[in-house]
């Protein structure tokens, strides 16, 4: 089965139980669990959640180094704006190919939770562990190393992940069934 046929007949499908039956398009499409976890396939499944997951962690860690906050609501911040822009990469792409907001608020959980999490552990532990980052200001050197250098280790950390994830159908592996 092709991508456009599959996709024409997911189209005509009640979208209730996409994010399993995105697993099975997945295996459809690319045939045994692990034919599509190459790691160019991880790679660039870990730089979409890396890219969403950098802004909103910039952001939140600007807004509260800027409102002089203190480092745990900084944090929780930053964390929280990671979050919501991984998820909204993936719910703007599937939504694109049709799917209901329930459903694809199911495909970005399912996609992107597991990858954001690591990702976000590890940057932030990077962060909290360099001596002075955390008091560092916006125009300081160590401020965007700390955060750059944690967000460089959280990739090549989740890239595995995220290759293994997907070699069982899970991760990324249930949006490609929308692409």
């Amino acid at each position: 089965m092709d991508h456009s046929a599959h996709h024409t007949e997911a189209s005509a499908h009640d979208h209730a139980g996409h994010a399993h039956d995105a697993a099975h398009a997945h295996h459809a499409v690319h045939g045994r669990a692990g034919a599509g976890a190459t790691w160019s396939t991880a790679a660039k499944a870990t730089l979409h959640c890396l890219t969403g997951c950098a802004i909103g962690e910039i952001l939140g860690m600007v807004i509260g180094t800027a409102l002089a906050w203190h480092n745990a609501p900084t944090m929780v911040l930053a964390i929280a704006l990671a979050f919501l822009f991984g998820y909204s990469f993936t719910l703007y792409a599937v939504r694109k190919s049709g799917l209901s907001w329930k459903a694809a608020i199911k495909v970005a959980l399912a996609a992107d939770t597991v990858s954001i999490a690591v990702m976000e552990l590890v940057d932030n532990v990077i962060i909290a562990l360099t001596p002075g980052a955390m008091e560092a200001h916006l125009n300081e050197g160590l401020f965007w190393y700390a955060l750059l250098g944690g967000f460089a280790v959280a990739f090549v950390i989740t890239t595995p992940v995220n290759k293994w994830m997907i070699g069982r159908g899970k991760g990324h592996a249930v949006v490609h069934a929308y692409h």
